[in-house]
């Protein structure tokens, strides 16, 4: 039988919790500038793939979020 916190499927709370931390670790650690500039596209045939896959992933959506229309393509931190 099941925790009473320990829900499963949409909230799991002890993974919501250890992501979190992680998170937080890997920000503090100073190592985000170097993992962003590792990840950046080496060359124009992978940012051209990129964009290919991010058009995919689109096309498989029922509609844009309209936080990314209201802010100029940033995300709102307003809740819905």
């Amino acid at each position: 039988m099941s925790k009473p916190n320990e829900v499963q499927g949409e909230g799991n709370y002890k993974a919501a919790k250890d992501y979190n931390e992680g998170e937080r670790k890997f920000v503090k650690s100073g190592k985000v500038d170097a993992a962003a500039r590792k990840a950046k596209p080496k060359s124009d045939a992978e940012v051209e793939e990129m964009k290919r896959a991010e058009q995919v992933g689109r096309s498989h959506a029922k509609e844009e979020d309209p936080a990314i229309k209201r802010s100029g393509g940033r995300q709102s931190s307003r809740k819905p």
